[in-house]
């Protein structure tokens, strides 16, 4: 039986690599998928339909904390509360420290944890009426400090850790999970972008690492998401999953 039949899961950042397979899965085991991402996106409304057939396209600019506020509070309301959030959306620069302005810095913090925290309080008004729900940040294994020119985005996802744990306990009293993942070097589009004609050389560095000398899929990361929002984890709060092939 699909572990999340009737529940229903925003899930940000839905249309990137790590996103699509979230889509796909948590369609799979049963949710009402409503799949977030930014404002005119081309064809995203199909993409999201063929990843799981009624899932829903929501754009919203995440850059936009007042309007993503407005948007996603009214999105609640009309769907009569949803029941799993998945903070997945991420915004990602690789240069030198010195090379970010601080309008830069600020986005890039704004985009991949202070929305987190904006949704989080659009969704646990009514997970807390109904005592129940739960929360999945995507953090990231750079926090163990081993990846160069990645400053702002190292800074926004330790702020998003920050978030898991303190959200744990102030939402526990009212059966509320809140937990977060930190993916490993998942395959990626990301990955070709940033590392280009260096991949070989950063794929092989990689394995060096792992202590599972496979490259991580990013269903890996969509099936430990699946078992945070599900009751099998019932009794888990607070912690950050990492799914890195063993560092």
């Amino acid at each position: 039986m699909p572990r999340l039949s009737g529940k229903k899961a925003l899930i940000t950042g839905a249309l990137g690599t790590i996103g699509r397979s979230l889509v796909t899965r948590f369609g799979e085991e049963g949710a009402t998928v409503i799949a977030l991402d930014r404002p005119g996106a081309e064809n995203a409304e199909k993409i999201v339909q063929d990843l799981a057939a009624g899932t829903r396209y929501f754009g919203c600019d995440l850059n936009d904390l007042a309007a993503t506020n407005t948007a996603v509070s009214k999105l609640a309301d009309e769907l009569g509360g949803i029941e799993i959030l998945i903070n997945n959306a991420a915004y990602v620069n690789n240069r030198p420290y010195d090379a970010f302005s601080i309008e830069e810095y600020e986005e890039e913090v704004r985009i991949n944890s202070s929305a987190a925290f904006v949704l989080t309080r659009c969704v646990a008004k009514q997970m807390r009426e109904r005592k129940a729900g739960k929360i999945v940040n995507i953090t990231s294994l750079t926090l163990n400090g081993r990846w160069d020119g990645f400053v702002p985005y190292v800074a926004s996802k330790g702020a998003l850790y920050g978030l898991v744990k303190s959200f744990a306990r102030e939402l526990g009293a009212f059966n509320i999970n809140v937990n977060g993942i930190g993916p490993g070097a998942v395959l990626s589009e990301a990955e070709y972008r940033h590392y280009g004609d260096r991949r070989e050389q950063y794929h092989n560095w990689i394995l060096e690492n792992q202590s599972i000398k496979l490259r991580i899929d990013p269903v890996d990361i969509a099936n430990a998401a699946v078992f945070l929002s599900s009751e099998e984890a019932r009794m888990i709060s607070g912690q950050n999953l990492f799914v890195d092939g063993g560092w």
